[in-house]
């Protein structure tokens, strides 16, 4: 059996066909894009110059092994990190705010899924931060060139 999900006339005449090329026309070159966006991805401008501050947590070694978000298998022991919208393979700049120690990581997963949390550090990054014993930590992200 099949259900109409939308029901609509088409009307024709110069003020319609206007007002559709018009439509059209703003979702190509507003702001607004004309396709729906993947949670995935990022707006590039807007992350070109964003730093982003929140806190850190990092990947239970039940992890290691299992595959990641864009396919490869997560290992515990690289430099890597989890983060809901950027860009598989941007490399970023974790620094603990406390400590003032830094790292570089590479996107390869997406999360956290815990409220208010930035990233998810793999535990060698987490190592280097020194924010193994405590479990989280205030961080700063900034994108690496």
């Amino acid at each position: 059996m099949e259900r109409a999900y939308f029901s609509f006339r088409v009307r024709t005449g110069t003020g319609c066909v206007l007002g559709l090329l018009l439509a059209l026309a703003g979702s190509l070159f507003g702001d607004t894009p004309a396709y729906p966006v993947n949670a995935r991805q990022v707006d590039a401008r807007q992350a070109s110059s964003k730093v982003e501050t929140g806190v850190a947590s990092f990947y239970s070694t039940k992890s290691h092994g299992q595959q990641t978000a864009n396919g490869e298998i997560f290992d515990m022991h690289q430099l890597t990190a989890a983060h809901p919208r950027l860009a598989f393979g941007t490399r970023v700049k974790v620094t603990h705010v406390e400590n003032n120690r830094s790292v570089i990581v590479r996107i390869n997963d997406r999360g956290p899924f815990v409220k208010g949390r930035v990233v998810d550090l793999s535990l060698a990054a987490a190592e280097e931060l020194q924010m193994v014993k405590a479990g989280i930590a205030q961080v700063k992200l900034e994108l690496v060139e």
